[in-house]
Order: C-alpha cells, then structure tokens, then sequence
C-alpha cells in the first residue's frame, strides 16, 4: 500500500498505470471516498485539472466536485487486474464506509429450501450457503422459507428429522402418521422419491400450498380454535408476501434474477425479482439514499453485495433495467466465482421489458410509503452528525459486582433487526474497559458485517470518548452519541416518557425536555439494549450460580461438569437425573454425592 506524504500534484503526476483502488482523505485523515480504476494514473487524473494550479475538474457531478474539494490526500494500492479492483474496492467501502461512497443499509442473505438427492431418503431444509452434494435449490426466498416448509411436512409423510432415519426404529412421527418409517424398510427408495415430488410440485405452485392452509384455518375457525386458525392465516400472510407477482407467468421456462434500480430524488429504490421456470417466486425491495444520482455505482453496489457470499445462485441470467459501465466486468467476476457462465443482460424481448415495467411499477409504489422527511434526518440535523443515522447500534454493558460480565449489541433500521442481536461475554472488570472491549468486538466484525452510521452508547462523555477511539484505529466513519441516565439521589433513574436523560456527543451536552420525540426514539433504543444485555447478565450470573453450587459437592471439578452438561444439556437436567443416568457418565461416589446434595436441598 503506497501513503502518499508528498503535494497531491506530485502523487498524481507519479501514478502507476496499473489497475488498483484510490482513496482521498481530507485534512482530519477521514476517508471520503474509495474509487477502482483499470488504469490509476488515468482515473485519478480525470478528477483534476492542472492549470493554472491543482483543482477539480468543473465536469464532475456536484457531489465528486465536493469530494475533491476536501480533498488532501491520496492513498493506493495496486492489484494484478482490474477485476480484483473492483472486489477490493466493494469489500473496503463495506468494511471503512467512506463518506462519499454508495452505502447499502443491510447485509441480508435469503434463504433457499434444499434437498440432497444423494441421501436414500432426503429431507428438504433451509439454507443461506451453498451445500456440497447433489443438491438441488428452491428460491430464494424472501418471506415465507419456513411456513412453506413446514406445511410441505405437515402434509406429506417424509422423513421428518435428521436422526428419525439413523435410529433404525420408528419414532412417534411415524405413530402419528407423519412419516412412513423408512428406517424400518416400510417404504423403498422408489416409493419414497414420488413422496419427494408431491413437494417439489407444492414448492414450486404455492397455490397449491395456500389452499391446504386456507382449509385448515377455517376448519379451525369454525370450531372456534381461533388460536390454531391464527397460526395458519400468519403463514399464509407470510408465503403470500413473498410473492407479490403470482399472476405473472412470462410462458417461458427460464430462471432469471431480476434487479431494478429506480433513482427520484436522491432516493434510490432496489427492486429483486426471483423467476424460476418461468414464475415469480419471491420479491424484495430496499431503499439507499443517495448524494449523487450515479447508475453504474448502484448497480454495481448492489449486485456485488447480493452475491457476495456463498449463495446458492440458481439462475445463470442476471436482468438489469439498463446498461452500465461495470456490466461486463461483473460478468467476469460472477462467472469466476459461480464456475459457470453468468450473463448480466438488459431487456430486449416484450417479456422481459414487462418484467421492467412490473419492477417500475412496484418501484413508485416503495416511493409513495417513504417519508420526505424523517427523524433520522431530525437527529442528523440536531446533533450535527456526518451520517443520516438510518442504521444505528446500540450498546449497553452489565454486571453485578464483577460476576457475569456481559456487553449487548442492538440493531435498528427502521426496526429492531433481532437477527443482528448479539451478546457478547467479557473479560475486562471496571465499566470502562468493559465497554471498550465491547465495541472492539464489534469493530473487529466490520469485514463480515458492515458498520452502521451511528454508536449510540449507554454512558456519557468518557464511554463515547472510548467509541471514538476504537473507531479511530480501524479507520471508520461513524457517528457517535451516548445517553446518559438521569440520576435522582444519585441513582440511575428509568422510566419511559418521564426520565430527563443527557445526551452526548462531541459538540456537547444536550438536555431535551423529557416530551421531545428524539429524546423518545433515543431512550427506546438504550431501553432495548439494556433489557437485550440484563437478559443476558441473568442468564450468565444463574449459569455461574448453578455451577459454583456443583462445584461444592465432594468429588466435582471443572472437567466433570463439562461432560455432565454435555450429555444432559443443562443444569436443570443435571439436578433431575437419577443415580443409574449420573452414573452413566461419572463414577458411583460422584453420582451418588449429586443426588443426595439435590434430595437435600
């Protein structure tokens, strides 16, 4: 990596014409924007003009002329091929967010439902991964993955667990008439495949699946179980969510992934279609704000972001609204990378221009429910952030007298996004260090899972001194602001809509009147964090408690405990369990020692 010290003249002037990535940095040493290039002397070139002195080309769009107004520095690495530019580039702009970069919200993968066609007698699950075998895909799917697989179980008798077919003995699905107890040899292979393909027919018509759902949920409804009838109109809610174009049917029996990009107003609106033979089966829209109305950086970002993980990519045809500049090039790398020949095509029959038309419609539609103004660009303004905090975390620690130490980490875009929860156990004693090792965990993550726009901290100004410095050693663009607890006789005083919380940031201190609705939205996301982090302190703290009771009974240490838990499960189960179960595992004086601590107490 070459950091340049010189004048900007002199590092542009000594440009290698080599393919690579260039990142400008303004005069604080933040990263504004990360570029790749085929040729790197002449890409960086093109940003400047150099007579009568260095300054910015007035062709650029409004926003790249901003960026190289603030401008001071040029960093650059160089690469073998301009392929390898544009991942490195796609990976850093995820991992460092730089300021004038296009910035998707989510890391989200879909599923797929999957069966192996190797096994004698497959099951069909879910998957988010490619899986090695001969397997053979089903989606993705953006809702309804496992309402549809539930009801393909519930309806045809197939295997129903992995470990029914190795215990050789009927199980109780087979009892219940749930599954025909292959493990028994009552059904052959042969007998077993047409089961197979009662459900493929079902995955691949969910007509078919709603009107068995839509059977059982009146046949609830009028025994008055409205429980059970509740259950069966939330699944089909859910598998008829993801498919909001059944009606269309393009009378060809091709797959495709359809991707449209609809730019209004510094808003960009990503429309997916999923086709396979020849019908929609699932769609999916996201929203990025934008500075700069710039197609091929949207394209770009949002298809190599899709299928950059492992996924299972079914189709071999990728359909994008329009041309743009990194079309071919991303062909390559998606073929290099599925080892197969992908296309990245626009539309040129009636067919697919309807497909266009279909996203376009849907498009104003997304655009129509998207507020002009909102309260994240309300706590932009107020506390002067960088960022328009539309993706916020939010952390919170705890511990009880230095037991148990726990961090927490809450997602927020739009809505709490639970399957981005994460607990964290800590080693470090004081709240200080509790919190700095916290959110190093978390930056450490950055390469797996992006960086959000804001930290909102559960402390003040010394915790949000600590998130600046962690931010500052890996590079990244965030904001960052901390709620502090009001104190009444010098404890923590909680209560929702009536504490008078601080909040900190860099510019100061802000008092909010306890009705203000961002002193609300703020308090909301430290509440959740702190039930998210005490919920698991408990966890934690009983856990100990459980095994510090073990450990006093004569005979017990570490190691036994281990290899009771790992065959009970749990130290409930450990409690319940019989001398001839205990002696399963440890020796007679131990076991008996543990029965009669528990019939004791």
């Amino acid at each position: 990596m070459m950091t340049c010290n010189a004048s900007m003249l002199e590092v542009i002037k000594n440009l290698p014409n080599s393919p690579g990535i260039y990142q400008y940095f303004d005069k604080n040493k933040k990263l504004l924007y990360i570029g790749k290039a085929k040729n790197l002397k002449n890409r960086v070139k093109s940003y400047w003009r150099f007579t009568p002195s260095l300054h910015p080309n007035p062709n650029l769009s409004p926003r790249i002329y901003k960026m190289i107004s603030e401008a001071v520095e040029i960093r650059y690495i160089v690469v073998e091929s301009e392929n390898d530019a544009l991942i490195l580039e796609n990976s850093l702009i995820k991992q460092l967010k730089p300021k004038y970069n296009i910035l998707l919200r989510d890391d989200k993968t879909y599923p797929y439902i999957y069966i192996d066609l190797d096994e004698k007698f497959p099951r069909f699950e879910i998957t988010r991964k490619v899986i090695k075998g001969n397997i053979k895909y089903f989606g993705p799917f953006s809702t309804g993955a496992r309402e549809l697989l539930d009801t393909i179980y519930e309806n045809i008798a197939l295997v129903q667990s992995k470990s029914c077919i190795k215990g050789n003995k009927a199980c109780m699905f087979h009892q219940l008439k749930k599954c025909l107890a292959p493990c028994e040899g009552k059904i052959t292979p042969y007998e077993y495949s047409k089961l197979v393909d009662e459900a493929i027919d079902l995955i691949l018509h969910k007509d078919k699946v709603i009107s068995l759902l839509e059977e059982k949920m009146i046949f609830y409804a009028n025994n008055l179980n409205f429980e059970e009838a509740k259950i069966y109109r939330d699944r089909i809610k859910a598998i008829k969510s993801a498919e909001l174009f059944s009606n269309v049917d393009i009378a060809k029996l091709e797959d495709l992934d359809v991707f449209y990009v609809y730019i209004n107003d510094k808003k960009a609106i990503i429309i997916r279609l999923f086709i396979r033979k020849g019908k929609v089966i699932s769609s999916d829209n996201s929203t990025i704000n934008l500075q700069n109305n710039d197609i091929n950086e949207v394209y770009k970002r949002v298809i190599l972001d899709f299928y950059s993980t492992q996924t299972p990519l079914t189709s071999n045809k990728i359909l994008v609204a329009e041309d743009f500049e990194d079309r071919k090039l991303l062909n390559e790398i998606l073929s290099d990378k599925f080892k197969k020949n992908i296309s990245i095509i626009t539309p040129t029959t009636k067919t697919r221009k309807k497909l266009i038309d279909i996203c376009k419609l849907n498009a104003s539609e997304v655009l129509k429910t998207t507020p002009k103004t909102d309260i994240y660009q309300e706590l932009q303004n107020y506390f002067n952030l960088s960022n328009t905090p539309y993706s916020i975390e939010i952390f919170d620690t705890s511990h009880m007298q230095a037991q148990a130490n726990v961090g927490a980490k809450v997602v927020y875009r739009d809505k709490f996004i639970k399957e981005e929860y994460r607990h964290y156990n800590l080693e470090t004693k004081d709240e200080y260090s509790q919190m700095r090792e916290l959110l190093t965990k978390r930056a450490m993550s950055f390469d797996k899972l992006s960086p959000p726009d804001l930290w909102l901290i559960d402390g003040g100004q010394a915790q949000i001194k600590i998130a600046k410095e962690v931010v500052d050693s890996v590079g990244v663009d965030i904001d960052i602001l901390g709620i502090a607890k009001e104190k009444i006789d010098a404890k923590a005083h909680r209560a929702k809509g009536g504490a008078n919380d601080k909040i900190y940031s860099f510019d100061g201190v802000y008092k909010l009147n306890k009705d203000n609705k961002l002193l609300q939205f703020l308090q909301k996301l430290r509440d959740e964090a702190h039930r998210f982090a005490i919920s698991f302190h408990r966890k934690q703290k009983l856990k100990q408690d459980k095994e510090i009771e073990l450990l006093q009974i004569k005979g017990i240490g570490k190691a036994k405990i281990k290899r009771l838990l790992d065959y009970f499960g749990s130290f409930e189960n450990i409690k319940k369990a019989n001398f001839e179960e205990l002696n399963k595992i440890i020796d007679k004086t131990t076991a008996k020692n543990i029965v009669e601590h528990y019939h004791r107490t």
